[in-house]
């Protein structure tokens, strides 16, 4: 997939932004502007944001635009996501954020070089395009999606290459999860160094 150049990214492709409650992870319950760009080369089966996989469907928006709509909100959180966010340079984005003193997260799986400047990193690999460079070294927090048994695995393999700092969580796929939920508690009894992340969103019903 061919990813757009945009002036360095001073323009990125926005998918979509909106205001409400972090979902999931370390972040849950708190209110936060999101910024979700358009384009993604990961291809999960499972990904509920398919629709902004290609990033030849969104306009390039100068970042002035974004941030100036964040600050119309009251919360100072402010999460970058995706598609995958990393597949654009950040930094621009994140020196301008950082201006107006505001918080910044990242959700990514890792797959593109780094860039940009974050107060909370959180690293959700993937096994069809796994992390690259040494983002595992900077990762807050580490989120495996569990949909089925052999994610477990992974998610060790992940765990040995995260600082002894990082948060981990297993979250079980949106569309399985009355089936591996059972398993994910019975996996963390055992290995109590992991968290359950749910995506408390869908179940409050909100974006």
């Amino acid at each position: 997939m061919k990813f757009p150049e945009l002036s360095d990214g001073a323009l990125l492709p926005l998918a979509e932004s909106f205001y409400t409650i972090q979902g999931e992870g370390f972040n849950t319950g708190k209110a936060a502007f999101f910024i979700r760009l358009g384009g993604c080369d990961v291809g999960c089966s499972w990904c509920d944001a398919k629709e902004t996989w290609n990033p030849s469907l969104y306009p390039p928006t100068p970042i002035e635009n974004i941030v100036n709509e964040a600050l119309s909100f009251k919360a100072k959180s402010i999460v970058i996501t995706g598609g995958e966010p990393l597949s654009y340079p950040l930094d621009k984005l994140c020196t301008l954020l950082k201006k107006n003193d505001l918080e910044i997260f990242l959700e990514t799986s890792g797959s593109h070089p780094y860039s940009g400047r974050f107060d909370w990193i959180c690293l959700s690999p993937k096994k069809k395009k796994p992390p690259i460079g040494n983002i595992h070294q900077m990762a807050s927090e580490l989120k495996v999606i569990i949909e089925q048994e052999d994610d477990f695995l992974w998610a060790e393999e992940n765990k040995k290459l995260v600082p002894a700092s990082c948060l981990l969580f297993l979250q079980p796929e949106w569309s399985k999860r009355d089936v591996m939920m059972p398993k994910i508690v019975e996996y963390i009894k055992s290995h109590p160094e992991w968290r359950v992340s749910l995506q408390t969103h869908k179940y409050m019903n909100i974006p």
